[in-house]
């Protein structure tokens, strides 16, 4: 008998030398329960779980590359080895369970010292013990809630976050993880030097595009001399801001995404800028797939995006019709963890279970990958 076609969900996706059992993988998203930057118990427990559920990839949240990258004071951080040695618990849980693990890498920027979303999601006051200094590109608060009003970086303060990215790149090579993903997106540090709302400098890393570029080409460039070539770096950058600009927006990224594939970048997460507060998202099913797919076809570069990915058949699509290399599954797996087993049922899968097969070598033999 013929053998039946498989979804093309659920075939394998080479990447460097890390092979996932699928295209499903579980995008970062923040948890806001840890303790001065420490993963925990739970961590490790929340994050196995995607594993076991199936997922190919699991990329753990916005991990703060210093103190002060921190979103919030409940979020994670990877500078400091007493956090890295927890995190090497993370990371072998998920990789036993057989996921690739990844972290996500980030610095907040202007969004930093906010209170948890539970607490407020507002800045924290002058004064109060949990405050910091927050800095970004220009002295611009975001916003609403967000209203504290950063200092502008210096060149020292730039060198210094640079080589805080790095430092976090080791640790998280250390710490067993992957797959590296850069946090370029979503209105943090590297997003605020990129959007020519947020930054306004009038130095080298300012005035045009190519200043507004710097920081993030600085960046990758660093992280890529010290982590290895055959593991994959990657990055999540907002391309869209919804502002009425986006052509022009989606142009200067793809030159942009061009020149961080010549330092070594291996796949694009494609999300969106959220640098302004008042913006109208026209939020729907898969909307993200078409800008994806341009930046792929333009770039060369493989590409995930998350965004209302949700059903089955939608993330299913987007590997069908080659709009994404990697469809990142988010809010669906928390509601869900076993997401994958949900997906193979409505897709058709032959025969799934519960567990999937975990071993590398399966894939490889399986598919001749």
């Amino acid at each position: 008998m013929k053998e039946k076609p498989q979804p093309k969900l659920f075939t394998p996706f080479k990447l460097k030398s890390i092979v996932l059992r699928n295209r499903i993988a579980v995008p970062p998203m923040c948890q806001y329960l840890s303790e001065e930057g420490m993963p925990n118990d739970w961590h490790i427990t929340h994050y196995a779980q995607f594993a076991r559920g199936g997922a190919g990839l699991v990329i753990v949240e916005a991990t703060a590359v210093s103190p002060e990258g921190r979103i919030t004071p409940g979020c994670l951080g990877i500078w400091n080895d007493e956090q890295m040695e927890k995190h090497q618990d993370i990371a072998l849980a998920i990789k036993k369970a057989g996921a690739s693990p990844g972290i996500q890498i980030a610095h907040a920027g202007r969004k930093a010292n906010s209170n948890i979303p539970w607490e407020g999601n507002d800045h924290i006051p002058e004064g109060h013990a949990n405050s910091w200094e927050i800095i970004a590109p220009s002295d611009i608060p975001f916003g609403r809630a967000l209203s504290k009003v950063p200092r502008e970086m210096s060149i020292n303060d730039i060198q210094c976050v640079t080589k805080d990215f790095v430092s976090a790149a080791k640790r998280s090579l250390e710490a067993g993880y992957e797959w590296l993903e850069l946090h370029f997106a979503h209105g943090y540090l590297a997003q605020s030097f990129f959007s020519s709302h947020t930054n306004k400098r009038t130095d080298e890393y300012g005035v045009d595009v190519k200043g507004r570029s710097r920081f993030l080409l600085e960046i990758l460039k660093a992280v890529r001399e010290v982590w290895p070539d055959h593991l994959p770096l990657t990055a999540r950058f907002g391309v869209l801001e919804f502002d009425g600009n986006d052509e022009q927006t989606v142009i200067e990224t793809i030159e942009l995404v061009k020149e961080f594939k010549i330092i070594g970048l291996d796949l694009l997460n494609v999300s969106l800028g959220f640098t302004i507060a008042e913006t109208d998202i026209p939020w729907g099913p898969a909307f993200m797939a078409p800008i994806a797919v341009r930046i792929r076809n333009e770039t060369g570069l493989p590409v995930a995006s998350a965004w209302g990915f949700g059903e089955p058949d939608l993330a299913e699509k987007a590997i069908q019709n080659e709009e994404l290399d990697i469809v990142m599954i988010g809010k669906a797996h928390l509601a869900n963890p076993h997401w994958t087993f949900y997906a193979a049922l409505k897709l058709g899968l032959d025969k799934p279970s519960w567990v999937l097969p975990v071993s590398y070598a399966y894939w490889l033999e399986k598919y001749n990958v």
